[in-house]
């Protein structure tokens, strides 16, 4: 019963971890020097665009604001750089198979975690089991930086993870995707 207990308290970290990790990268054009970049604002035909709430567009460009500036950005009228955001949402859906020993037993899925499963072949056998479905929302945020003097893209970076619909918790959620996709910002140049 412990190796079931340990199991479980595994099982609900791995997907606890799962679910708040981000996935990022980046891409830029390797012969411009971002060092000339000082100052920054924002593509307003571009941000008008974004397929999201406004309250989130607020959210995103708040975070946008906070990490810049922690990179000793400034934000002007007449920016060196004009940043972009947008945004893509994809509904995933998770199929679990439990299996059960004998008519009772221990399954993966349930309510998101090791669970009670019912299965076939009497206490003596390996069982069947059951299938456990659950969904949530994996979001994709893009923000580009482009040069505005030129009107070319410069660098961009992508974030993915899954979405939160607590109100309470999507400024939190928000500022982690901006905060690790800007990270990525200005990018360092591998040194050969």
């Amino acid at each position: 019963m412990k190796t079931i207990k340990f199991l479980s308290v595994l099982f609900i970290a791995a997907v606890a971890a799962s679910c708040s990790s981000i996935r990022v990268d980046a891409d830029y054009d390797e012969a411009v020097d971002f060092t000339h970049y000082k100052t920054y604002g924002y593509l307003k035909d571009g941000v008008d665009k974004a397929e999201i709430s406004d309250l989130d567009k607020k959210r995103i460009l708040k975070a946008v604001d906070a990490e810049l500036q922690k990179k000793g950005f400034t934000k002007s009228e007449k920016p060196d750089v004009l940043v972009n955001i947008f945004t893509k949402a994809n509904k995933e859906v998770n199929v679990n198979q439990g299996f059960g020993y004998g008519g009772y037993g221990y399954g993966w899925g349930g309510y998101g975690g090791w669970g009670p499963g019912w299965g076939w072949g009497g206490p003596w056998g390996w069982g069947g089991g059951y299938n456990a479905v659950s969904t949530h929302t994996e979001g994709t945020l893009y923000i580009d930086v482009i040069d505005a003097s030129k009107k070319e893209l410069v660098w961009q970076g992508v974030g993915s993870g899954v979405l939160t619909q607590d109100r309470n918790k999507k400024q939190e959620r928000i500022n982690e995707f901006v905060a690790q996709i800007i990270a990525k910002f200005p990018p360092q140049k591998d040194k050969k």
